[in-house]
């Protein structure tokens, strides 16, 4: 369930006494655990270490993100490629095709300054 709108979005006051009165520009990340709080207009431009249970991901707040919670941007779960030797197979074909077009680019472009 949602919070009541009543009482207003939940912002962890230990997160604004951090930023209280500083620059994003001269702050270095800040580091938290309280994924359940809100991102709030004061936040824009800081740089957050939010702690996704194993390390912490960096989280750059912009705008967008006002109004959502901390734990929506630093995943707590790893995904897996599905596929097995197939998917392998495919995916080197796709390098491949991509390392030969960067060089045929590369030769037409010295080709193009001689």
């Amino acid at each position: 369930m949602s919070r009541s709108v009543s009482k207003g979005p939940f912002v962890d006051p230990r997160i604004t006494k951090k930023i209280a009165g500083k620059k994003p520009e001269n702050t270095p990340p800040v580091k938290l655990w309280a994924r359940y709080s809100v991102i709030s207009p004061e936040m824009v431009g800081f740089k957050f270490l939010v702690h996704n249970g194993k390390d912490f991901p960096e989280v750059l707040v912009t705008e967008e993100m006002v109004g959502h919670r901390f734990g929506e941007f630093s995943l707590t779960r790893k995904f897996i490629k599905h596929g097995g030797k197939m998917q392998k197979d495919q995916e080197a074909k796709a390098k491949e095709s991509e390392i030969a077009s960067a060089q045929a680019a590369k030769a037409s472009a010295d080709s193009a300054k001689k």
